[in-house]
């Protein structure tokens, strides 16, 4: 067996050390961002702020006075913009957590009950589950510290998405005015903002999940098995937030977008962001609360879950039985290297790399992802070679299977490069540079039904290469290394997540920053600027999109291999009526959710069409610019809808393990969760993918930057307005319901594994009776 090269000490430092990193280099990023100015008198539109250097001197000065902006009134307008939305964002997200709060306290209890109950609340020790020889902790344990590490992760959930979207608010304007002066400079203020959310983001998800095992092995000491089970929790945490911020903040940007989209540019034939239309500031705070805060959440959840899946596995494995410390944190030192690794990386997008033009921001972003991945499989390396040993055994149903450290290396490494081709997969059917999203726009021609037709048929397709991607990944891994291997594979996909959610953060704020720019008046110059940012961010968005839902897949499934174990079920059974049943079930699942979510956004905007429409009508000037209209009633509609909406798809999600688990019974609830994963992954590619090809068909025809686009152009043409229909029927399905989806397959089963223990001793109540 051997002992690893790392001693235990060693992975106790590098651990903290790295996440405090990632945190001091997030900070470092906002202190550069902030640079940028919002207050006339000190704006880096004045020559001497910057010294009168060539490169941020005199050279800048001159292009502002060629575009006559250095204006005072466009930077207090920009601020005054900026103050909107943040404030818009913040109170919407104040009122979300109040009601979350409740929530988080209600099923605090019900954890405890529930877990507490599995012995009678005894407080004697038991028989461990894994050994009978052996005594561990009793369950009212496990119920007390699953309890406490579910608010940890729930807390820490919802800390993430705040920050995410309080930089993004603070960033956007500042991208905007950093667009006077190039887009290079432009680009560089929108990715360092994200920068900021990734890396605090994955820096505090390791931070606090390393700090929550080391308090809580004071009161377990040698029980790891007890001591992991409860960490479940925080997974469970993560993602239930997660679920909340998706569909809430979801229904809010969609509602606020198709509103002012239907109105304003089909109706009043004003363009996108138009200070006159009504919704257009409820649609700008949608992207922070929605896309970012959402975003935010949904990418920490997959994280804690993929770390408790392996630590749980691992601690029945012969890490966890010869008590081996740094073995055992294998899965959070590959977080930390990851930490290291999009260090370095993001240097080379803000640092080692000048984007001059338009052209180069793409493959800017796209670069990214290829060095971050090829890093991190030199640091995967590197890091099974000192933190394992050369051979040792993982829990595979029962027994224990031998294992090498080249196997497991290779299993992330798997996990990791699957999630690189599903990205790239998504980039080639969402971006407008290649022929798939070109046919949709072309299709545009005969009207919006055949551009619908096309841009179904895309979202279908669009499902072939990332599924075999994922079926792969799981077929070696699980071959080397067991279940094991699928939770190493999915924090492999996972590993590059600061890289990861900085470019897809970055998408958001470039398109507040194209929004700000329209209203605050700025020349058509600065506008398209802006669009080939936001443009570019719309793709990177479907590949971050692309990411989050092949590792839910892989999570998922590694959570209910670790399910599986808990409840003590030998084999799943298909051809057993208990698990067939459930099965069907839990395939029907994600179209029932989706259902819930696509009607709650189409109820929101049918409302907030009303009030668009009605205020165009009933004040005067407001179509000549003369008059103001009434923003905070649409933030109000949109605001109101999507909090009481967001209600019964995640009573949907939260309630149908407990009910299918107490009533059914574990195996019926194995087939549940093996039929939501098959059909939860197809829709959500499919979902995200169509709405996001949808859009970048609708921005290929605004940009007309080909000979084919011009004669699709420009606005305000036939195939435009059908764009625009197609771009609006997409919008629920990129924004709202693929993207929760995939929080619905990870979070059903987190929770079943947390429950697992009572479901395995008091479940099945139905079946008993008969």
């Amino acid at each position: 067996m051997g002992s690893p090269i790392l001693p235990d000490l060693g992975a106790e430092i590098l651990i903290p050390v790295c996440a405090v990193i990632g945190i001091a280099f997030s900070l470092l990023q906002w202190v550069l961002v902030s640079k940028v100015k919002l207050s006339p008198g000190s704006d880096s539109a004045s020559p001497g702020n910057n010294g009168a250097g060539g490169k941020n001197g005199c050279a800048d000065y001159l292009i502002e006075e060629e575009e006559g902006l250095n204006d005072h009134n466009v930077v207090l307008k920009c601020a005054e913009i900026q103050t909107a939305i943040s404030e818009g964002a913040t109170s919407f997200l104040f009122t979300e957590y109040q009601y979350v709060g409740i929530f988080m306290v209600a099923f605090a209890i019900l954890i405890f009950l529930f877990l507490g109950s599995v012995e009678g609340f005894s407080t004697k020790s038991q028989p461990c589950t894994y050994d009978q020889s052996k005594t561990c902790k009793p369950a009212l344990a496990t119920a007390i510290f699953s309890t406490i590490s579910f608010l940890l992760g729930a807390v820490t959930s919802v800390i993430s998405g705040f920050l995410g979207m309080k930089i993004a608010t603070y960033a956007n304007a500042r991208t905007t005015l950093e667009a006077r002066k190039g887009v290079g400079k432009a680009f560089i203020t929108a990715f360092r903002s994200g920068a900021v959310m990734g890396f605090l983001l994955a820096a505090n998800g390791l931070l606090v999940l390393y700090i929550a095992i080391n308090l809580f092995k004071l009161y377990y000491g040698d029980d790891w098995g007890g001591l992991f089970e409860a960490i479940t929790g925080y997974g469970l945490g993560g993602s239930s937030m997660a679920l909340f911020g998706r569909v809430g903040g979801g229904i809010y940007t969609k509602a606020a977008d198709v509103g002012a989209d239907l109105v304003g540019k089909v109706e009043r034939n004003i363009p996108e962001d138009d200070p006159r239309n009504p919704a257009v500031i409820a649609d700008n705070v949608g992207d922070n609360v929605g896309d970012i805060a959402g975003m935010g959440s949904d990418l920490f959840g997959s994280y804690a879950e993929s770390s408790c899946a392996a630590l749980v596995v691992a601690s029945i494995s012969s890490f966890g039985i010869n008590h081996e410390l740094t073995p055992m944190l294998y899965p959070l030192i590959i977080s930390s290297v990851g930490i290291v690794v999009c260090l370095i990386t993001t240097l080379f997008a803000t640092d080692f790399f000048e984007i001059k033009a338009v052209k180069e921001i793409e493959p800017s972003l796209k670069r990214q992802l290829i060095i971050s991945t090829v890093l991190m499989t030199i640091g995967i390396a590197i890091v099974s070679w000192i933190a394992l040993p050369s051979s040792f055994t993982i829990f595979n149903f029962g027994e224990q299977k031998d294992v090498k450290n080249w196997q497991l290396f290779l299993c992330v490494s798997v996990g990791l490069w699957a999630g690189l081709i599903i990205g790239f997969v998504t980039e080639y059917y969402t971006s407008n540079a290649y022929s798939p999203v070109q046919d949709v726009a072309d299709s545009c021609r005969t009207g919006a039904a055949t551009n619908v037709i096309f841009g179904l048929a895309l979202g279908y397709k669009s499902c072939i290469i990332p599924i075999f991607a994922i079926a792969i990944s799981i077929f070696v891994s699980f071959s080397f290394a067991a279940m094991y291997g699928i939770a190493v594979a999915a924090l492999g996909m996972l590993s590059t997540i600061a890289t990861g959610l900085a470019i897809d953060a970055y998408g958001p704020i470039s398109d507040n920053a194209g929004g700000i720019a329209e209203m605050a008046g700025m020349s058509h110059r600065i506008r398209e600027r802006t669009d080939a940012l936001d443009a570019a961010g719309n793709t990177t968005a479907a590949i971050g999109k692309g990411f989050a839902i092949g590792s839910a897949a892989l999570v998922s499934l590694a959570l209910f291999g670790a399910f599986v174990s808990r409840a003590a079920i030998s084999t799943v059974d298909v051809l057993t009526p208990k698990v067939f049943i459930g099965l069907l079930v839990g395939a029907m699942l994600p179209y029932w959710f989706s259902a819930m979510t696509m009607k709650s956004v189409g109820s929101a905007a049918l409302k907030m069409v009303e009030e668009v429409r009605r205020q165009f009508n009933t004040i005067p000037g407001l179509m000549e610019g003369t008059a103001k209209p009434d923003y905070a009633t649409c933030v109000k509609i949109s605001t109101d809808a999507s909090i009481k909406e967001m209600i019964p798809p995640g009573a949907l999600v939260m309630l149908t393990p407990l009910i299918v688990g107490i009533f059914f019974g574990v195996e019926t609830l194995s087939g549940v969760l093996a039929g939501s994963l098959v059909s939860g992954v197809q829709i959500a590619i499919s979902a995200s993918n169509t709405g996001g090809a949808w859009d970048n068909a609708k921005k290929y025809i605004e940009a007309g930057a080909s000979e084919h686009a011009r004669t699709l152009g420009p606005k305000g043409s036939d195939p435009h307005k059908a764009a625009v229909i197609g771009d609006t029927i997409g919008d629920p399905l990129k924004d709202t319901s693929g993207p929760s989806l995939n929080i619905l397959i990870k979070l059903m089963a987190v929770e079943s594994l947390v429950f697992a223990p009572f479901f395995a001793t008091h479940g099945g109540l139905l079946f008993k009776m008969f």
